[in-house]
């Protein structure tokens, strides 16, 4: 079950990074440069490869947002050196000690598109609990507004269920309350985040009313009657704990909507001081939920 649980909760912790900044090869040759254009996004690289039989240079006509190595880009035979584009725009090129046209070329640097990051802490919450879903807009527009969007596990689409504006960076945040595990996902404009998502277990409430009687009341938007919960007490000398018995949930109507009780009352003969506890394991709270633990009491 622990496998299990981390294996989600790494899933869950999925968001949008930064991609690897692409390399476009413009080769060199006694005919020119080939490809005479390149078009690229910012940070990408434009690597240029001298197959020529004697030393190119390449100059740009506009510096600014260029950054080229080595510098000056002089190219002896069999050489490479590359340029590192940081602002959208169009570079023209050439080497200098050429006449014509032929060694003439041109790169583009498109746009960046809009992107959208997003995460979640914490992703594994108790029933009743918020999570703060957290990213940046990449324009880093202030004042801009983010939709966040949930879908409940079983539910055929998202829905907004809260609405923020982009700070300083184009940083935001957003409290949301899942009531079980939802895939969470933000929005600005026509951007779009990745999904990323968040666990909810039952809140599971273990009290001991006399001795040897407790009683077990658990807490989620739907009905454990029927499943069982496991009662626990902990083995100092193992360092584990240990199942003591079963116990079979019952269905409560104190209730309140959303909000559904299952509740139990039993007895156990562990004997007193001891630190006991229950728990849901994944097979009785279905796929909507993540196990369940209750507090620790003394028996």
């Amino acid at each position: 079950m622990r496998k299990m649980i981390l294996l989600a909760l790494a899933t869950a912790l999925v968001a949008i990074g930064t991609a690897s900044a692409k390399t476009v090869t413009v080769t060199i040759t006694k005919n020119g440069f080939g490809p005479k254009s390149a078009g690229v996004v910012p940070n990408d690289v434009v690597q240029f490869t001298n197959s020529d039989t004697v030393a190119h240079q390449i100059t740009f006509k506009t510096t600014t947002g260029v950054t080229c190595s080595p510098s000056p880009l002089v190219l002896q035979p069999g050489a490479t050196g590359s340029c590192t584009f940081k602002s959208p725009g169009t570079f023209t090129y050439s080497d200098p000690n050429t006449r014509g046209s032929t060694f003439r070329g041109t790169v583009t640097v498109a746009a960046a598109a809009d992107s959208l990051s997003v995460s979640a802490k914490p992703v594994l919450v108790t029933y009743g609990s918020q999570t703060v879903l957290a990213g940046k807009l990449s324009t880093g527009q202030v004042g801009e507004k983010v939709d966040a969007l949930a879908q409940p596990c079983g539910a055929p689409s998202a829905t907004k269920t809260a609405t923020v504006q982009t700070t300083a960076g184009g940083a935001y945040t957003a409290t949301v309350k899942p009531m079980m595990s939802t895939a969470y996902t933000t929005k600005s404009k026509a951007t779009t985040s990745s999904v990323i998502s968040v666990r909810v277990r039952p809140r599971l409430r273990l009290v001991r009313v006399a001795a040897h009687r407790y009683m077990l009341r658990v807490f989620a938007t739907r009905s454990f009657a029927g499943k069982y919960a496991s009662f626990q007490r902990y083995n100092g000398t193992l360092g584990r704990w240990v199942v003591v018995r079963r116990v079979v949930l019952k269905a409560n109507s104190t209730g309140v909507a959303p909000t559904v009780i299952t509740s139990r009352s039993f007895r156990s003969s562990v004997r007193g001081g001891l630190r006991v506890r229950t728990t849901l394991g994944q097979a009785q709270v279905g796929t909507c939920h993540a196990p369940g633990l209750s507090n620790t009491v003394r028996s």
